[in-house]
């Protein structure tokens, strides 16, 4: 068996108070979801419009009292009514970003209420839990059909119908009202894959005010297949790249923090200091490619001993495990360390809400997720933040985050990818120096375009334009 940790573990009672008091400063826009975003592939349509100032989003946060002389770029959404549909309610992606944005706009006074189309029938903890925290932060919930719906739908300033699946609430509820809808509503889209591109769900596209998506390439992949498949034309796109919370930057540039936080980790996973440690940080799935992730760090290891280099011990990290329902996919995984005798080298990690530990603990972070890749891929400025240096396939978002040989090395998806993530493994853990600097390159990048500011600027651009719109 591959050797397993299930999150932080022991150590002296000064050090876990250090880690409490630090865990306690990550609210949920820093922890949550960057691992269970699973089937998460983004994609987007294009007309794309690159909004002036707006390219990120954030995971739903504790945000603190507005500072003092600061104007919020969002400020003119005060007392505007807002109306958010979301498909689900979970701890992926589409709906933390959602939320987010709830909270982003409840900061400068908004009324925001929330709308889940989809719900299972029982109790689910994760639901209420996240419905809760909504309700004390002033967003009103309620359910997705009914009255109430239909009367908000048509009273509200703004309608933001998240994801493509969540399409199929405008039919199914508004009915004959879905025209006077649509003027006001901006459709957030994250998918990318193609059983999402179902004339059910994305018919009335062509007359919403404007879609926005998270990356360019997802962006001109919805304009394709919407014309070419479904024969239909996208609105207005706006491209809007998402943004590190406020939350995990101040833990990226607290090095105390991060120093206690990667020898705790450390420890837990039974590793030196000096041990380099590789990580894919991501639900864990074929998509996300831990399989050709861990053939490339096998590989890696055959050429450092071939070659015979003198490099401290190296180490596989995967952080995103289920231990309590193990997949056949992660059964795979298994097996492969097992049958290639590198179970002292790879280390299994459950699904966790915080992930900022992690990115604090490893070398570098490895975005090997494949096929058409991420529609953007947050975990790669959060790793950047950290000034981490980023192996990630040169597909979907990934490319327009990543600088090829300058904030990290890019490779191809597929089996063709595992030789050359291999080499680039074996490039970072031999040159010391190279690593360095292509972190602090990757951070230099994060603090010009991937901040929360940017994101609220991006956003505000787009809102500005749509509410416009409306109003015509």
């Amino acid at each position: 068996m591959a050797k397993q940790s299930t999150g932080l573990s022991t150590l002296c009672f000064h050090k876990k108070r250090w880690l409490l008091l630090l865990l306690a400063m990550l609210s949920i826009s820093t922890a949550v979801a960057f691992i269970i975003r699973a089937a998460h592939d983004s994609s987007c349509d294009r007309q794309h419009f690159d909004a002036p100032g707006l390219q990120s989003t954030e995971k739903p946060k504790e945000t603190a009292p507005p500072l003092i002389g600061v104007t919020s770029p969002l400020s003119f959404m005060k007392s505007k009514r807002v109306l958010l549909v979301s498909h689900e309610l979970s701890l992926s992606g589409g709906p933390l970003l959602l939320m987010e944005l709830a909270f982003l706009l409840r900061g400068v006074g908004a009324e925001v209420c929330w709308i889940t189309n989809q719900k299972p029938s029982g109790t689910d903890e994760v639901i209420y839990n996240l419905e809760n925290k909504m309700l004390d932060r002033g967003v009103q919930v309620f359910s997705a059909k009914g009255q109430e719906a239909i009367d908000t739908a048509l009273k509200a300033d703004l309608v933001v119908l998240n994801t493509a699946v969540a399409g199929k609430w405008l039919d199914a509820v508004l009915n004959k009202d879905v025209p006077r809808v649509l003027p006001k509503v901006l459709w957030w889209i994250h998918e990318m894959r193609g059983h999402y591109f179902k004339l059910d769900y994305v018919k009335h596209l062509p007359f919403v005010a404007g879609s926005m998506i998270d990356s360019h390439v997802t962006a001109e992949y919805w304009e394709n297949r919407t014309q070419e498949r479904l024969k239909i034309k996208m609105p207005k796109t706006y491209v809007v790249h998402l943004g590190n919370s406020k939350e995990l930057m101040d833990v990226a540039e607290d090095n105390v923090a991060k120093r206690v936080l990667r020898e705790h980790v450390r420890e837990s996973l039974g590793v030196r200091n000096d041990d380099i440690l590789f990580a894919a940080i991501n639900s864990v799935s074929r998509g996300k490619g831990q399989d050709l992730f861990l053939r490339s760090f096998y590989e890696s290891l055959e050429l450092i001993q071939e070659k015979k280099l003198q490099v401290p011990s190296i180490h596989a990290v995967i952080v995103g495990s289920d231990m309590s329902v193990q997949t056949k996919f992660e059964t795979e995984l298994r097996d492969f360390v097992a049958q290639k005798k590198i179970q002292h080298r790879v280390h299994f990690v459950n699904k966790t809400l915080t992930v900022a530990p992690y990115l604090a603990a490893i070398d570098v972070l490895v975005q090997n997720s494949q096929g058409r890749g991420e529609c953007f891929g947050r975990i790669s400025i959060e790793a950047m933040a950290f000034q981490l240096p980023v192996l990630g396939t040169s597909a979907g978002g990934t490319a327009e985050i990543v600088v090829n040989e300058s904030t990290g090395f890019l490779h191809p998806a597929g089996k063709e990818g595992v030789g050359p993530l291999a080499r680039n493994m074996v490039k970072l853990a031999t040159h010391v120096e190279k690593r360095l600097t292509m972190g602090k390159r990757g951070y230099e990048r994060v603090k010009q375009m991937f901040l929360e500011r940017h994101m609220a600027d991006r956003i505000a651009a787009v809102l500005k334009e749509i509410l416009q719109k409306g109003h015509q």
